[in-house]
């Protein structure tokens, strides 16, 4: 089973060059009936995620959106996390929120989990994501199982790819928007990426007009963030897994231009 995971959609160009270019990648990475998760948390202009930047993940074919510390940024998506079981938020922000953390594919000859979990190291305020996961895998059957740990401390996330080695197929790391070289397999069983990096404008700084953000560092002066123009860049990572044990048996970086 191949599983692509792509990193945080930033803004709707990003959205829309996805729609245009994942479907002839998807046939070049011979995906045939694997999975692809897309984390979406910032794919609509301005900030967060909305129906229609959703919609537009669905419709470039996504099986699975997650997000991260900005999906709750707008109310209009509130009703969309709770009739869409395949649009998730991260399991730690608490039972009271609309939407779940956790949702399982099933393609009829295997089955998949994928859960969504924010860090809380300069984060959010959210409950512990190492008990919330504990809680999460006591009802999971399925051993084909990928975590989204939406984070920004690097130490946190490998602390938790360490807790969930032999216990879940892959956990991926997203939020910092910077794809980093440390993929790996864990214990023979996980595959590892400290962040899977942005799918976004490629002339700008975690996509928003790099002028503005020198401009935010020169005079420490609040400035209103514009999403940057021009050519998109894709960054993922392709996972193989053997459905049978759920153990990773290949993890491959990906950063193509749109």
């Amino acid at each position: 089973m191949k599983i692509l995971f792509i990193g945080d959609v930033v803004g709707r160009g990003a959205s829309e060059a996805l729609c245009g270019f994942l479907p002839s990648f998807k046939r070049e990475l011979e995906l045939g009936k694997g999975l692809v998760i897309v984390n979406g948390e910032n794919s609509a202009d301005g900030n967060g995620i909305s129906p229609n930047s959703a919609n537009l993940l669905f419709d470039a074919g996504a099986d699975v959106i997650t997000t991260g510390n900005h999906c709750f940024k707008r109310r209009d998506m509130d009703d969309m996390y709770r009739e869409n079981s395949f649009v998730l938020r991260p399991a730690n922000y608490g039972s009271d929120a609309p939407g779940r953390g956790v949702c399982i594919i099933d393609r009829g000859n295997f089955s998949a989990a994928v859960i969504n979990l924010a860090g809380i190291m300069f984060m959010t305020p959210a409950d512990n994501p190492f008990n919330c996961v504990d809680t999460i895998l006591k009802d999971i059957e399925t051993r084909n199982i990928i975590v989204d740990f939406h984070a920004e401390a690097t130490a946190e996330k490998k602390a938790m790819g360490y807790y969930l080695s032999g216990r879940v197929s892959a956990v991926l790391g997203s939020h910092t928007h910077i794809q980093t070289a440390d993929e790996q397999i864990m214990d023979t069983h996980t595959a590892y990426i400290t962040d899977v990096g942005m799918t976004g404008p490629h002339d700008s700084v975690l996509g928003v007009e790099k002028d503005i953000i020198i401009k935010r560092f020169l005079c420490y002066y609040p400035q209103k963030y514009i999403l940057a123009e021009g050519t998109h860049d894709i960054n993922a990572v392709l996972i193989e897994i053997d459905e049978k044990s759920g153990k990773a048996k290949s993890i491959v970086r990906i950063s193509k231009t749109m």
